[in-house]
């Protein structure tokens, strides 16, 4: 089809629009944005005649790939490590692609744009292709590989696992609130625009790396897409960028939407890719230069810094903290430590760190051995039942964090954690930044400013509130992380499979109850809790209990 056939076809679609006149149409979906000023144009023109033949050929080449690493043996050839994390990765990924394919109807009557509406129907569309195929991933890993438990229950309790509910709120967020905060800032301007580089591009590399050819053709063939994705929320946000009522509101949520995807993609994409990994090789890069390629490069000095001479405000500030996050402050290996600190609480298997391990963050990270060695060097000597207790439990020098009521990735960088008292509940983030959101950007006036379609951050929003005061053999089992013979536990601490190392939910009946963090700190006084702040603040890296004063 040629391109020129094309545009007449894009054309002729938006002469099939229209606007009612016989009744006054029904907001659905609410934003305080307003659009009068804006030039109507779609960059990127796509018709679903030229569409769907190419969605077909990339869907033979995934499939046909899929079959190809069946036959090749390809399960029997990739390491154990780097699969095991994909439990975790694949139970939340189709959640944000079909929470993608639902923000797009909240755009279609708050955009007034006919040509956007034809292209975010082409997005929705491809947000439940991409579902569909990590979804069919997930179920050709778990027939094929060693052990599928994990893989086959991860949907079952997404909403009270241990790191499940981190991602259901980054999901949701494409869903919830101000139609045009959700959909299209947080959604495509930030998370599609920035972070599918590091979650599409350096994740199937890492894939590849360990043995797995799978994931990097499903997710290429995801990423192919997202130029699409990127050029309706280019066009949204210029619309939005041509009436002055609108730059308020777009400074509050690029700062909201930047943050709160940094908080979470990295947290999770690093992990994988710094501690799901086998590959050694020094010539391989860490995270943090990857970050700094893609992200940093090429999204916020290409892509946004060139937006401020239309009057978008780029929150640089929180764009160097977050690098400062990543590099100084190790942010990344602080969420994988906790994850490996809750291991018995998960469904995928965590094995220790060995010396290669070790050799490498320290040359990729200096200083990391000092920070984290000591740690892990404990992981492994208490990752097989010997009549202890798993980590959690014991005294290894960790002080176990408390959850940001925002992001609810804990509050890792002691030093940056800060409290507030909302609707009569104390509550803990992990930065100024994520209080900020919760207690001035998700409200309903916003700097004077009537915001009644922003959204709230309620409910339960910690797991260990949900298991306050619950033995943890009865927790694991509540979540159902539990294997055939009805007392292994599916989640390990390495990743032998024989029956005499694993652990039971017999080991955890031996430990004491769950505790939440917000639950005690709401039942101190106004004056332990200053005093827990200030020791709070004091405490790591590494979870490293404040030092006491001479």
């Amino acid at each position: 089809m040629s391109r020129q056939s094309v545009a007449k076809a894009h054309q002729k679609i938006q002469e099939l629009s229209w606007e009612p006149q016989y009744h006054e149409p029904v907001s659905q979906y609410g934003t305080d944005y307003s659009f009068r000023k804006a030039d109507k144009k779609d960059p990127l023109k796509q018709v679903l005649r030229s569409y769907f033949p190419m969605q077909e050929e990339k869907d033979h080449r995934v499939y046909g790939a899929e079959d190809g690493a069946i036959r090749g043996n390809m399960f029997r050839q990739v390491q154990e490590r780097w699969m095991e994390w994909q439990k975790l990765f694949l139970s939340i990924i189709p959640l944000p692609e079909i929470s993608a394919a639902r923000a797009m109807p909240l755009l279609f009557r708050t955009v007034p744009n006919p040509e956007l509406h034809n292209g975010q129907a082409i997005q929705m569309i491809d947000e439940v292709r991409h579902s569909t195929i990590q979804q069919n991933l997930k179920r050709l890993y778990m027939q094929n590989y060693i052990d599928p438990a994990g893989f086959n229950n991860s949907l079952r309790n997404f909403q009270n696992d241990y790191c499940g509910t981190i991602g259901r709120q980054f999901a949701e967020g494409f869903i919830t609130g101000d139609a045009i905060t959700a959909a299209s800032i947080y959604l495509t301007i930030v998370a599609e625009t920035a972070f599918t580089n590091t979650l599409f591009v350096a994740m199937p590399a890492e894939a590849a790396a360990n043995g797995d050819y799978l994931l990097p053709t499903v997710f290429h063939s995801v990423q192919s897409d997202e130029s699409r994705h990127i050029s309706n929320g280019y066009a949204t946000l210029l619309m939005a960028l041509a009436d002055e009522e609108n730059h308020q509101l777009l400074q509050r949520d690029l700062r909201y939407a930047w943050w709160n995807n940094h908080r979470v993609v990295d947290a999770a994409i690093g992990t994988f890719i710094e501690y799901g990994t086998k590959d050694r090789r020094k010539e391989r890069e860490s995270y943090a230069e990857m970050w700094r390629r893609w992200i940093y490069d090429d999204y916020y000095r290409s892509y946004l810094v060139p937006l401020e001479k239309y009057g978008l405000v780029i929150p640089h500030d929180l764009i160097e903290e977050a690098w400062n996050q990543i590099w100084n402050k190790g942010y990344v290996h602080e969420v994988a430590q906790f994850f490996a600190t809750g291991w018995l609480a998960n469904y995928w298997r965590i094995d220790p760190m060995t010396d290669a391990d070790f050799e490498w963050f320290e040359y990729k990270y200096p200083g990391w051995y000092d920070r984290y060695g000591k740690w892990w060097e404990n992981y492994n000597r208490l990752s097989r039942p010997n009549g202890h207790h798993p980590i959690v439990a014991e005294s290894v020098d960790y002080v176990y964090p408390h959850r940001c009521w925002t992001c609810m990735v804990p509050c890792l960088v002691r030093e940056d954690m800060v409290i507030d008292e909302v609707e009569g509940q104390v509550r803990t983030y992990c930065h100024e930044e994520c209080r900020w959101t919760d207690v001035e950007a998700f409200r309903p006036t916003y700097q004077g400013r009537s915001t009644p379609n922003m959204g709230q951050l309620i409910g339960k929003r910690e797991w260990e509130t949900l298991y306050h005061g619950w033995n943890w053999a009865d927790v694991v089992s509540d979540m159902g992380y539990v294997r055939d013979d009805g007392k292994t536990l599916v989640a390990q601490p390495h990743l032998d499979l024989d029956p005499n190392k694993m652990w039971t939910l017999d080991h955890l009946r031996r430990m004491g109850p769950v505790l939440s963090p917000n639950v005690l700190l709401n039942e101190m006084t106004p004056e332990e809790r200053a005093a827990f702040k200030a020791d709070y603040n004091k405490q790591g890296p590494a979870g490293r209990p404040a030092p006491v004063d001479a």
